[in-house]
């Protein structure tokens, strides 16, 4: 079994102070700070590959949480990035710029959870049709007909 390194979050915690660094080594960012931060691990640390965009709903916290896994190919390490979004206005900048791949994965996002990435050259509904109201994935949303 291959064990994945981690990228070397001490040398990015002391370059950038402004992020958190958790038990599992994941780094959260500030959002205004976001498209900075992404860049610099990309022309820096030869983070180059973003595997994975998600976002997880916290509803009893008023936030959403984006998520990016994120992968040096050169360096064969990888690092989880986090980022906190407001739930009541669920608005961020997109990283497509960075990472073209981040195309479909937040449109999905969007989709399922109604998050808006700012900058985002295509963004409308992927999986959904174009009139289905609500965002599924959403703690809150109500399917109709469902169990009461």
């Amino acid at each position: 079994m291959i064990k994945e390194k981690i990228a070397p979050v001490d040398e990015i915690k002391q370059k950038f102070g402004y992020i958190a660094v958790d038990e599992a080594m994941a780094v959260t960012v500030p959002m205004d700070k976001l498209l900075e931060f992404m860049q610099a691990l990309k022309d820096e640390f030869a983070l180059d590959y973003l595997t994975n965009e998600t976002a997880v709903d916290y509803p009893e916290e008023d936030k959403f949480q984006v998520v990016y896994n994120i992968n040096s190919i050169e360096n064969g390490y990888s690092l989880t990035v986090k980022t906190d979004v407001d739930r009541d206005n669920p608005e961020m900048p997109s990283v497509f710029p960075v990472w073209g791949g981040a195309n479909w994965q937040e449109r999905e996002i969007f989709d399922l959870l109604g998050i808006v990435f700012t900058g985002h050259p295509n963004l409308k509904r992927i999986l959904l049709d174009d009139q289905f109201e609500g965002h599924p994935l959403r703690k809150d949303f109500q399917w109709e007909g469902g169990r009461e």
